[in-house]
């Protein structure tokens, strides 16, 4: 097969360029997802919030710790996942955990 440049310029294929794949928030949102159960090997219950950033997107996963009887009791975890504009992941911190009946104060434990 000839280098394009033995080829007549006006038989040259176009150049074709990658571009990166856009995500919308529910595709990246569910990126955050699997990547976090992946890593952690937790059951994900599912993500809480999901933020564009500069380049890429910002995902809060509620994953469960322990389950406990009754459910109320369940020992939950808030992960934030942060992915590249391609649904890679790029970094992983749990922000906080706690018991699923304790109610929604935002604070960390």
């Amino acid at each position: 097969m000839p280098a394009d440049r033995d080829v007549p310029e006006d038989r040259r294929r176009p150049e074709v360029k990658k571009r990166p794949r856009v995500l919308t928030a529910m595709t990246a949102g569910n990126a955050g997802s699997r990547r976090v159960a992946e890593l952690t090997a937790k059951e994900v219950e599912g993500a809480t919030s999901v933020q564009p950033v500069d380049e890429g997107w910002l995902v809060d996963v509620e994953v469960i710790e322990g389950r406990r009887i009754p459910s109320s009791g369940d020992i939950l975890s808030l992960f934030e996942a942060k992915l590249d504009a391609e649904g890679n992941l790029i970094s992983i911190r749990r922000k906080r955990r706690y018991r699923r009946g304790s109610g929604d104060d935002g604070g960390t434990r």
